[in-house]
C-alpha cells in the first residue's frame, strides 16, 4: 500500500464556490470583455464524444440524494448584470459541463439508461436571472433568506443545462449586493467548483494577479536511513491503517442495515429529502479559530468539528430543557440524555489520492479546471454533552480526525459506490440517513478577490436535496470564517439560534484557550 494513502486527510468537500461576482468601487472591469450575444456559440468545434456521467453524479440524481450546490456571495458594490454575462462565455461556458445537457440513452435492462453528457447552445437569458426589486423594501435580509429558500423548494429542467445564477441588486446588512448561484452537483463537488471559481478571480490589490491558493503544509518525514526502528514505525502505520479501515468498513454496514442515530430533535425522518430548505449564515473571525488551531497543535477542521459539537451540544440541552418544562419537569443545568449517538456525514476530497492535478496551473484559465465529483465520505461520531472543559470539543474532534485520516474508509465509500452503480443501480448506492446530518468544509481565497470586476465580500455555499434535515458547510475567505448551516424548518425551526451557538461556543472556546495559558501573548 503506497505511504501516499496513508496521508489520507480530510480534505473536504462541499460544496463550492462558482463565479458571479462584484464592482470595484468607482468602476466596473472586466477580466477580459468579449462580444457575446443571447445565444453563446462558441463552443468548440472539436465536440467530444457523448461522454456518460460519472457513477458519483449519477448519484445526485437519485430520489434521496437529488442535491443542489446553492452558493450566495456578497458583493462591495451594485452588480452589473450585462458585465457578468459578458464573461460567462469565456469563462464558466468555456468548462462543457456547463453547455451540456444531461441526457438519457435508450433503456437498459440492468440500469434503466444511462445520462450522458450532450453538448448544446446556451441562452444566457435562461440562465441569468435579474428580477426588479424595490430598494425601499422593509427586510432585505430576510428577502434575500426568503429568496434562497424559495429556490430550494425547486429544480432546474434537464432541458438546459444545470445551473443558473441570481442577480440581486438589494443593500443587505453585510453586503451592496447579491448574488445566487445554482448548480446540480452532479456537474461538479466543492473543490472543482472551488478551483473554477478562483479561475475566475484576481486579487483585488494586483487586478493581473491570480489568487493565492490555499496549501496544507506537508509533514516532514525522517531520513530513509532509520535503520529496523524506522522500518517498524512504516509498517506499524500501514497495519494500523488496514486495520482502522476494517472497523470502519464494519461500522459502515452495521450503520447502513442497523444502527441509527438517536432520534434527537435534530434528526429528521425520512423523506426529508425533498423538503424546501431555510439558508442561514453567520461570519466567525479566522484569527480566532487559528488561535486555538496553533494553541492545541490542531487543524482548522479540527477546531471548526469541535465548535460544531459544542455548538450541538447546547443547542439539545436548550431544546430538552423546554421538553421537560413542557412536561411539567424541573429544567435543570444538564437536560441532555445519556449515550446521545448523533453523526456526521463527513465529506472527503480524495482528488490528491487518485489523479496528478496541478491546481496552480488550472486556475490560469477556466477551461483547464478539471470539474467532478471525486469525493469520498466517513461517518464522524459527535460526543454529545456539557463538558467541563469546553476545550475537551476540540480534542475529542482532533482524537477521532487522526484516526480518520489513518483509515481508507473515504476511499472505500466512493469506490463501493461506483462499484454498485455500474453492476447494479445508483439506488443501491445512495447516501446513509441513518447519520443526523452533513459536514463539509472547504477553503476558500487567502486574500480579498474581484470576479469580472466585481469585489467579493463573502461567500456562503452550502447545498439541499440532502437526506437529513441539517447540513453545515464551513468555508473560509481571508479572515473571516463563514459557518452555513442548512435545515428543514420543520424539523428545526431556529437555524438563527444554532448560527449563535457556534459563534457563542467558538468565544467560549478561545477563552478558555487563553486562560489555560495555552496560547502564546502575540498570538492574541
Amino acid at each position: 500500500m503506497s505511504m501516499r494513502k496513508n496521508r489520507l486527510a480530510l480534505h473536504l468537500h462541499t460544496c463550492i464556490i462558482c463565479p458571479i461576482l462584484k464592482d470595484q468601487p468607482m468602476k466596473i472591469q472586466a477580466m477580459k470583455p468579449i462580444k457575446t450575444t443571447k445565444n453563446v456559440e462558441n463552443i468548440s468545434s472539436s465536440a467530444e464524444e457523448e461522454q456518460p456521467l460519472s457513477p458519483v453524479a449519477r448519484m445526485f440524481h437519485e430520489s434521496d440524494s437529488t442535491v443542489y450546490i446553492i452558493v450566495i456571495i456578497g458583493f462591495e458594490t451594485q452588480l452589473n448584470p450585462e458585465v457578468i454575462k459578458a464573461n460567462l462565455g469565456h469563462t464558466l461556458l468555456s468548462q462543457p459541463r456547463f453547455c451540456s445537457l444531461q441526457a438519457s440513452s435508450l433503456p437498459d435492462e440492468k440500469r434503466g439508461g444511462e445520462l450522458k453528457w450532450v453538448r448544446t447552445e446556451v441562452d444566457l437569458d435562461n440562465h441569468v436571472k435579474v428580477p426588479t426589486l424595490d430598494p425601499n423594501m422593509d427586510s432585505p435580509d430576510m428577502f434575500v433568506e426568503d429568496y434562497v429558500s424559495n429556490l430550494s423548494k425547486t429544480g432546474i429542467s434537464m432541458s438546459i443545462p444545470m445551473w443558473d445564477l441570481h442577480l440581486l441588486n438589494i443593500k443587505t446588512s453585510d453586503a451592496e449586493s447579491v448574488g445566487v448561484l445554482r448548480v446540480h452537483h452532479s456537474l461538479g463537488d466543492g473543490t472543482s467548483l472551488m478551483t473554477l471559481f478562483m479561475s475566475c478571480t484576481r486579487k483585488l490589490t494586483d487586478p493581473e494577479a491570480l489568487p493565492s491558493l490555499p496549501m496544507n503544509k506537508k509533514k516532514k518525514h525522517g531520513s530513509s536511513r532509520g535503520g529496523f526502528l524506522q522500518y517498524f514505525i512504516k509498517l506499524f502505520s500501514v497495519l494500523l491503517i488496514y486495520w482502522n479501515t476494517f472497523v470502519d468498513v464494519v461500522m459502515f454496514f452495521i450503520t447502513t442495515f442497523y444502527l441509527d442515530d438517536t432520534k434527537t430533535p435534530l434528526k429528521g425522518p425520512l423523506g426529508v429529502a425533498s423538503t424546501p430548505r431555510r439558508i442561514v449564515h453567520r461570519t466567525l473571525s479566522l484569527e480566532d479559530v487559528k488561535l486555538v488551531k496553533n494553541a492545541m497543535n490542531a487543524t482548522v477542521n479540527d477546531v471548526m468539528v469541535g465548535v460544531t459539537e459544542a455548538a450541538l451540544s447546547r443547542n439539545l440541552n436548550r431544546k430538552y430543557g423546554k421538553i421537560k418544562e413542557e412536561a411539567g419537569e424541573a429544567e435543570g443545568h444538564n437536560n441532555l440524555p445519556k449515550n446521545i449517538r448523533l453523526r456526521a456525514t463527513h465529506f472527503v476530497n480524495l482528488r490528491p489520492y487518485l489523479v496528478k492535478e496541478d491546481a496552480s496551473e488550472m486556475i490560469k484559465s477556466s477551461s483547464k479546471v478539471k470539474l467532478g465529483n471525486l469525493i469520498g465520505y466517513v461517518i464522524f461520531p459527535f460526543t454529545i454533552g456539557l463538558r467541563e472543559d469546553v476545550l475537551d470539543h476540540v480534542r475529542s474532534a482532533k482524537a477521532t480526525g487522526k484516526r480518520k485520516k489513518a483509515s481508507l474508509e473515504a476511499l472505500y465509500t466512493y469506490l463501493m459506490a461506483k462499484f454498485f452503480i455500474k453492476f447494479f443501480s445508483a439506488k443501491w448506492a445512495s447516501f446513509p440517513t441513518q447519520t443526523t446530518l452533513w459536514y463539509s468544509n472547504v477553503p476558500g481565497p487567502q486574500e480579498e478577490v474581484t470576479c469580472f470586476g466585481h469585489q467579493v465580500s463573502y461567500v456562503a455555499p452550502t447545498c439541499y436535496g440532502q437526506p437529513n434535515a441539517l447540513m453545515f458547510h464551513v468555508v473560509s475567505y481571508v479572515n473571516k470564517m463563514k459557518i452555513i448551516v442548512s435545515v428543514d424548518e420543520g424539523v428545526i425551526p431556529d437555524p438563527h439560534q444554532i448560527c449563535d451557538d457556534m459563534e457563542e461556543s467558538l468565544k467560549l472556546i478561545k477563552n478558555a484557550v487563553i486562560e489555560q495559558g495555552l496560547a502564546d501573548c502575540y498570538d492574541y
